[in-house]
C-alpha cells in the first residue's frame, strides 16, 4: 500500500540542512498539506507514496529556500539613485526622497516586484523593515510569500507625517490588528537605530515591545560613521545603548554589527541576540568587514540578509552566501573560514532559527515545505563533486527552477506562479520613476 500526498519531488541531491548535514543523492521530498512529509532516496520513496503531482529534477539541488533575515523590500523603488556613496550620504539623499514621494500604492508595488525578485532567486521567508508594513504584509499573502516585518520608527521621520507619539498609537494598532490577524506568528518591532532615536524613545520601544511580547530587528554598528552619532548623541556605543532600553535579547536581530569590540561580541552571544550579516551591502557602501568568524567562535548566532535593493543592488541571497563564504577567507587569509556549507546554513536553518521560526530552514519529516530546486548540473556547477560548493561558488539566483512556499509552487521552471512579472515590472519601473523625481528636487 501507498499513501497519497499531494506533490514529490524526485531525482535531485537534496540538502536536508539537518543538524547530520544529510546529503541525499537521487533522493526525494514528499510533500502534503503544505509540509514535509518525508524525505529519503527516490526509490524508497515511490515505493511508499502516490503523489498527485511529482516533479523530477535530475541535476538540480533541492534545499530549503533562502531566508533573508535584513531587508527593505518595497526601497527597491529607490534602487541606483544613491550609488557609490557614503552609509551617511546614502541615508541623507535615501530619507529625503522618502518623505517626499512614499506613500502606501508605491510600498505596495516595490514590495510585490521585490517578492517576485525573492522568489525567483529561491528566497522564501525575509524579515522586512520598511514604512508602510501593512500594505507589504497584504501584498504577501497575495503572492504566498512567508514575510515578518512591523512598525518602524525612525525619530521623526514618517512619510504619513505622524510625530513620534503619533508612530507609538500606529504601532500599537498595527500589532494589535496582526496579533489577531494570525495570532500564530511572531510580532516584530523595528526601531531604526541609535542614531536615529533617543534614549527615550528607545526605551519606549522597548517597552511596546515588552508589552507585545514581540520580537526586535534594528540596525546597530554599521559604519564608523554610526559610531561617532551614537557616540554623540547617547555618549556610548550601539549595542549598549540598545542594551540600556531593553532592546537586547534572544528575540532581537541586530543588522550589520560590523564594527564590534571583543566585549560586545561576548555580550551579543551571551545576550542570545542573532546578527545579520549582509555582506554586499557592508562592501558596497565602505562600511567595512563584520567580524563574523569571530562572532560565531563566541558562540554568537549570525545569519544572512542582502539589505535593501537600494544600498546592496540586489536582493540575491546566493551572492550574500558566496560573499559570506569568501570575504572572511581573504580578509583573514584562512581558506578553512566559513565554508561553503556553513555559508548555506547561515543562509537557511540558521536564519529561520533567529527568526524564531522553528518550523522552517531545514528538509525533514513534520517541517514546513518551503524549499527551493537550483540547476547545478550547469557549465558553471558541473560537475558538482561537493554539492555544496556547486550550490555557493558555481550557481545563482537565474539557476532556481521551482520554489515552493508553505508546499505551494510559487515558481515553475522559472515562471512565476502568483505574481505578473510583467506587471510587476512596468509597476516598478512606474513609481521609481516618481521617486526619481522626488531625489532631483531633493
Amino acid at each position: 500500500m501507498t499513501t497519497q500526498v499531494d506533490l514529490i519531488l524526485t531525482g535531485g541531491t537534496v540538502l536536508a540542512m539537518d543538524a547530520a548535514s544529510t546529503v541525499i543523492e537521487n533522493g526525494a521530498v514528499v510533500i502534503r498539506g503544505g509540509v514535509i512529509q518525508d524525505v529519503g532516496t527516490k526509490e524508497e520513496i515511490l515505493g511508499r507514496y502516490r503523489a498527485a503531482e511529482i516533479i523530477n529534477s535530475p541535476g538540480c539541488t533541492v534545499m530549503p529556500g533562502w531566508v533573508n533575515t535584513h531587508t527593505h523590500l518595497a526601497m527597491n523603488v529607490f534602487r541606483g539613485l544613491a550609488d557609490d556613496v557614503t552609509l551617511e550620504e546614502f541615508l541623507d539623499r535615501l530619507v529625503r526622497a522618502e518623505l517626499r514621494s512614499l506613500n502606501e500604492n508605491m510600498v505596495t508595488v516595490g514590495a510585490r516586484a521585490a517578492m517576485a525578485e525573492c522568489i525567483a532567486g529561491g528566497t522564501t521567508t525575509a524579515l522586512d523593515m520598511y514604512w508602510f508594513p501593512q500594505a507589504a504584509r497584504r501584498a504577501a499573502r497575495e503572492i504566498g510569500f512567508r514575510l515578518l516585518n512591523g512598525p518602524t520608527f525612525m525619530g521623526d521621520a514618517d512619510p504619513e507625517g505622524r510625530d513620534f507619539e503619533g508612530m507609538l498609537e500606529r504601532a500599537e494598532a498595527i500589532l494589535s490588528e496582526n496579533q489577531h490577524d494570525r495570532p500564530d506568528e511572531d510580532l516584530w518591532v523595528m526601531p531604526h537605530s541609535t542614531y536615529t532615536l533617543n534614549t527615550n524613545q528607545l526605551e519606549r520601544i522597548g517597552a511596546l515591545a515588552a508589552r507585545f511580547d514581540a520580537r526586535i530587528n534594528t540596525h546597530a554598528s554599521e559604519s564608523s560613521g554610526e559610531l561617532a552619532l551614537v557616540n554623540q548623541l547617547h555618549n556610548d556605543r550601539p549595542v549598549a545603548v540598545l542594551a540600556d532600553a531593553g532592546l537586547v535579547g534572544p528575540q532581537t536581530v541586530l543588522a550589520h554589527a560590523v564594527h564590534l569590540t571583543d566585549a560586545e561580541i561576548i555580550a551579543i552571544a551571551h545576550a542570545g541576540s542573532t546578527v545579520a550579516h549582509c555582506p554586499v551591502s557592508n562592501l558596497k557602501l565602505g562600511c567595512g568587514v563584520a567580524r563574523v568568524p569571530q562572532l560565531l567562535q563566541a558562540g554568537a548566532a549570525v545569519a544572512l540578509g542582502t539589505d535593501g535593493a537600494a544600498s546592496a543592488g540586489m536582493l540575491d541571497m546566493f551572492q550574500a552566501a558566496r560573499m559570506a563564504a569568501l570575504l572572511h577567507k581573504g580578509v583573514a587569509e584562512d581558506p578553512t573560514l566559513i565554508s561553503a556549507e556553513r555559508a548555506i546554513r547561515l543562509g537557511t536553518v540558521d536564519g529561520a532559527r533567529g527568526l524564531g521560526l522553528q518550523k522552517v530552514g531545514t528538509l525533514e519529516a513534520g517541517m514546513v515545505a518551503d524549499l527551493q530546486v537550483v540547476r547545478t548540473n550547469t557549465l558553471g556547477a558541473a560537475p558538482g563533486v561537493d554539492p555544496w560548493s556547486a550550490v555557493v561558488y558555481g550557481s545563482g539566483a537565474s539557476d532556481v527552477q521551482h520554489t515552493i512556499v508553505n508546499g505551494r509552487i510559487v515558481m515553475r521552471d522559472r515562471v512565476l506562479q502568483t505574481i505578473d512579472e510583467a506587471r510587476a515590472l512596468d509597476d516598478l519601473v512606474a513609481v521609481a520613476a516618481v521617486a526619481q523625481a522626488a531625489v532631483s528636487e531633493s
